[in-house]
């Protein structure tokens, strides 16, 4: 559903084993001088007990939009929520709101650090380390009207996902560190083009058919057995 979602990042299942029934430990006596080189051990099946996000980068798309901003590497977008908290962000696609201030095209949530185009802009540069300067009438030189920086975590995949392609801080994702796009642990930024959604739809359809195909053969498996113990009550 959200593979053609700017800077979307997919997730995965973690399973476990859930409790063994044992039946013969290893090691255990077979005999009077023999023991058993490997046990009997029938397990309860598996359960799901977490979800990861994978922050792998996703692929480049050209928009030549001087207000899509994409991160070549690592960090997010910081942005401000309307309780004053901030929450972050892998799209880069930006718009201005009435006062020219950079918002996300959405629900028009303020970039961090504010940045604020002005009226009489004839152009918007972004250079790959995060500095926002204009061209305006009759000034032969850009003017700098802002720094766009990154934030970047300890366990990016500990961060709690809010809907809107945001997420926000937890105790286990690390605190946000602050740093200029190019820096190390920083990627840089590209303007005019967007990082697509690192779900590969080739691959999930893989998955999809076959994980189609296991449970066919599970249902399969309990139709015989359950043919089997039909066919038995009726001969006893």
């Amino acid at each position: 559903a959200n593979a053609s979602t700017i800077g979307f990042k997919k997730s995965r299942a973690v399973f476990e084993d859930l409790l063994y029934q044992n039946i013969n430990q290893p090691g255990g006596r077979t005999a009077q001088d023999t023991e058993a080189p490997s046990g009997l051990m029938l397990g309860a099946g598996a359960k799901v007990v977490a979800t990861q996000k994978i922050h792998t980068q996703g692929d480049m798309i050209t928009t030549d939009n001087a207000l899509d901003l994409m991160i070549q590497g690592e960090g997010f977008f910081e942005i401000l929520m309307p309780d004053g908290s901030s929450a972050y962000s892998r799209n880069g696609q930006f718009t201005m709101d009435d006062e020219g201030n950079m918002v996300t095209p959405g629900a028009g949530y303020m970039i961090q650090p504010q940045v604020t185009i002005p009226e009489d802009a004839l152009s918007i540069i972004v250079s790959q380390d995060g500095e926002v300067s204009v061209t305006l009438q009759g000034q032969a030189d850009p003017a700098v009207v802002g720094q766009i920086n990154l934030i970047n975590f300890v366990n990016p995949t500990g961060l709690q996902p809010i809907g809107q392609n945001l997420y926000t801080e937890t105790a286990v994702s690390g605190a946000p560190q602050e740093g200029v796009p190019g820096l190390e642990g920083y990627g840089m930024l590209v303007q005019g083009a967007l990082e697509t959604s690192n779900v590969n739809t080739t691959e999930e359809l893989v998955n999809l058919i076959e994980s189609q195909r296991v449970y066919e053969m599970n249902s399969k498996v309990i139709s015989a057995v359950d043919e089997m113990l039909s066919y038995i009550n009726q001969q006893l």
